[in-house]
């Protein structure tokens, strides 16, 4: 079977398609992505075979800021969000996404949730189009944005548009029950919940938290596992080492100069271990990004989330909702207010029994290997 997946570039978004791209190649089949370019140093140390066309990034941001006089950056706003996704993109991408696509024909396309061009593509050449809900799912609201905004990409292309996004003819959640939404994206007749495991490191183990050799409890500050965070970090580790506990710091490629002279109760972590240091911590503080909200999840950490954006404070209220994390307002900045939440979090053992439930939930959860065999046999039963 052949196999074509579609992703938006940014690394939240492609990064949980990965473990199903690899157990599909791994069963025989070929797989294959499309996306720009921007994508490739994420994909090629698998191999995969890579279409890389179309808008980057900063392309469609620009597009974006051209059309309707506001850059997606500084406004979350839904209409922003609807141009960028299900109108710009599309039209940059869409014409020359079919073309490619039918000389390579495909016999499934998979899409992660914000990709609007891989179903129009399934639509365009009748093949079966499977969604992967890859992070926080848009809100009804955005849905009907989205839906709205394509539905003319459809029609000028000769093609029935969707009744609601997403539109693919299976749909496969990756976050557990307790993190989803209580009325999620319900166009497709066929849902699938997926592990979101291993896309930030190895398969989770059962492990009760351990504090160190020192007796204090073990923080993993990941701000640092994905992105440059526009907070401050040096404070922030200033005011958390005033509540006797050790920091590990997650510091990938940036300087952090509060540990300069080694300062004690504190240690480096490099961006390429944090999945080993998530396993032996009591807490983490981070900024909401998918990556390490879904590994912390999975390993039963409870968190203290400082969010960058609104879009990441909605996503994570959920955890919050949950009982697994305390999640501070969008955009906060302040050292103690940051150091108070993480001390409330330690001196409440509900919130790490709340985290342990995520962690069985997100256990239960087939693997990526068991979703690949679901779906090769759904589009096989499909054909039939």
């Amino acid at each position: 079977m052949r196999i074509l997946f579609f992703s938006n570039p940014l690394p939240e978004r492609l990064a949980p398609l990965l473990p199903l791209a690899r157990a599909l190649r791994e069963s025989g089949h070929t797989v294959a992505f499309a996306t720009a370019v921007e994508a490739a140093p994420r994909l090629e140390s698998d191999s995969f075979e890579l279409m890389l066309f179309g808008p980057t990034t900063h392309e469609v941001t620009a597009e974006v800021a051209r059309r309707v006089g506001v850059d997606i950056l500084f406004s979350p706003a839904t209409d922003v969000m609807a141009e960028y996704f299900a109108g710009a993109r599309v039209d940059l991408m869409a014409d020359e996404a079919v073309d490619r696509a039918g000389q390579w024909a495909p016999d499934l396309i998979v899409s992660e949730h914000c990709d609007l061009v891989g179903p129009l593509v399934a639509s365009a050449h009748e093949v079966p189009c499977a969604v992967a809900v890859t992070g926080p799912a848009p809100e009804p609201e955005e849905l009907d944005a989205l839906t709205a905004t394509v539905r003319s990409r459809y029609l000028d292309r000769g093609l029935q548009p969707p009744a609601r996004t997403p539109s693919g003819r299976w749909l496969l959640h990756l976050s557990p029950p307790s993190l989803r939404h209580e009325e999620g994206p319900s166009s497709s007749p066929h849902h699938m919940a997926m592990r979101a495991e291993p896309c930030l490191g190895p398969e989770p183990q059962p492990r009760a938290r351990r504090v160190s050799s020192t007796g204090r409890p073990k923080v993993l500050v990941g701000f640092g596992a994905e992105a440059v965070t526009s907070l401050e970090l040096g404070p922030v580790l200033k005011a958390l080492s005033a509540l006797d506990v050790d920091l590990l710091v997650a510091a990938k490629g940036r300087r952090v100069d509060v540990l300069e002279g080694e300062r004690e109760g504190i240690r480096l972590v490099p961006g390429t271990a944090v999945a080993e240091a998530l396993e032996d911590v009591t807490a983490v503080l981070h900024h909401g990004g998918p990556d390490i909200t879904f590994a912390a999840a999975a390993r039963g950490v409870p968190a203290v989330v400082v969010p960058e954006s609104p879009a990441q404070l909605r996503w994570t209220e959920r955890l919050a909702a949950a009982g697994a994390a305390i999640v501070l307002p969008a955009g906060e900045r302040d050292p103690a207010t940051i150091a108070a939440g993480l001390g409330a979090l330690l001196s409440d053992a509900r919130f790490t029994a709340a985290a342990s439930r995520l962690r069985e939930e997100a256990a239960a959860m087939p693997t990526a290997v068991q979703v690949a065999e679901w779906l090769v046999t759904a589009v096989t039963a499909a054909d039939g």
